[in-house]
């Protein structure tokens, strides 16, 4: 499917869509956990999607309603031996060491870019456990023979946090104590205590040594909880980017004390010289000039596609640094983004790791292509604020992913598109 938008002003406000990773992590433990939790505030995104049906799959039983969810959670059991997690990373990593949690054999696929993701830290643990599991060249379909035990578990924190939730979730229903040793450097310490913040919820403690060490007492139960969704400050980065490029956008649904990592685009858009404001409840954020900055990208991997539209418009150069983890989400997107922002009439030099961005006062028209990634499609609609001519976006269907009424949003505020 394609989109045409024709540049023009956007106004208004939006109710930001709940946290992907809140409602994930909130899924999961209520499908774990003894007796009915309601988890309202719910978007019915393929990413949640996938996750719900994969707690089907695991033995929860749940009910879906217009925005919410009746859980009623279950001890892990095999009611399906194939565990389907369609595109999303989140629910792939996380449901691996849960569904181990049991002995039975059990194959997980996916589709598109999720079969090229890496699962490298898994098999470095199973190879360690003695764990069967095969693979082809891909990384999924991947079947896996054996349990968990009790033990020490040695794993990086430099590749994706998600790893670590997974373990996090599991390890508590085993027959033992274990301990999770991080080998590397933390990143992305915000899913961590997006993570912990849940399980204690629902009944679970975490000791954190100072993110190097996770203790987790096994032998313990999840035990249900009614639970509403925050809204999503990745979701939230598109639009605070409107703002910077001269929309007029105000924010519903934000909790301002969030522990969500991606609340760091606060922070990165003050960088760009924005002033937030949030008054009576609504956030957004003003500027008379997009400066230039340096932007870290080690805790944030999922603001890259917005920040590098603004560092597109900015004046002077910005430079994007630990970013090397932009190249393993739905497509790598540091080349993408580079790709198709010069195909506008930017310039990006790509580096192993990061990206320098020489800023230019506008845009042109043009055609481009979302690499089948939500957050390309979101971050390239926002540039036509700033862009001379329509912009049309090859695969525009993405945005189903995480947030699938964004274009209805998007004409609320007044813009102006037409499916081709």
């Amino acid at each position: 499917m394609k989109v045409r938008i024709t540049p023009t002003k956007l106004k208004g406000e939006v109710v930001i869509p709940p946290s992907k990773s809140l409602s994930h992590r909130a899924i999961i433990a209520a499908g774990l956990s003894e007796g009915r939790s309601i988890i309202s505030n719910i978007m019915y995104s393929k990413d949640i999607l996938a996750t719900i049906n994969a707690m089907r799959a695991l033995g929860a039983k749940i009910t879906e309603y217009d925005n919410y969810l009746e859980i009623v959670g279950s001890k892990v059991k095999r009611v399906s031996d194939v565990i389907d997690a369609n595109e999303s990373g989140s629910t792939i990593r996380f449901m691996i060491p849960i569904a181990m949690t049991i002995k039975d054999k059990c194959t997980f696929v996916g589709k598109n870019n999720l079969c090229k993701r890496p699962l490298d830290s898994f098999f470095e643990i199973f190879d360690k456990k003695n764990i069967k599991y095969k693979r082809n060249e891909d990384y999924l379909p991947l079947e896996v023979e054996g349990a968990l035990l009790p033990g020490t578990y040695e794993i990086r924190g430099d590749i994706s946090s998600q790893f670590i939730t997974g373990l996090l979730y599991a390890l508590p229903l085993l027959n033992g104590d274990s301990v999770i040793k991080i080998t590397t450097p933390m990143e992305s310490k915000g899913y961590i205590d997006l993570t912990i913040d849940i399980l204690k919820m629902f009944g679970i403690e975490v000791v954190n040594e100072n993110y190097e060490k996770f203790i987790v007492k096994g032998n313990q139960k999840y035990i249900a909880h009614d639970y509403m969704v925050e809204g999503d400050f990745s979701q939230s980065a598109f639009f605070l980017v409107a703002d910077m490029l001269g929309a007029d956008i105000k924010l519903k649904a934000m909790n301002m004390n969030s522990n969500q990592g991606d609340k760091k685009i606060l922070n990165d858009v003050e960088d760009f010289g924005g002033k937030l404001l949030y008054n009576d409840g609504l956030l957004s954020v003003s500027t008379d000039n997009i400066k230039n900055t340096i932007i870290d990208f080690s805790q944030s991997p999922d603001l890259g596609p917005a920040l590098t539209v603004l560092a597109s418009l900015a004046n002077g150069t910005t430079k994007f640094i630990n970013a090397s983890r932009l190249r393993i989400k739905e497509c790598d997107r540091i080349t993408c983004m580079k790709e198709e922002i010069e195909k506008l009439g930017g310039t990006i030099d790509e580096l192993p790791d990061g990206m320098i961005i020489y800023g230019v006062d506008r845009l042109k028209g043009g055609v481009v292509n979302s690499h089948n990634d939500h957050r390309v499609v979101m971050a390239l609609a926002m540039a036509t604020l700033k862009m001379d001519g329509d912009l049309i976006i090859e695969n525009c269907e993405a945005i189903t992913k995480s947030f699938p009424d964004f274009f209805d949003v998007f004409e609320s505020l007044g813009g102006i598109i037409k499916y081709e």
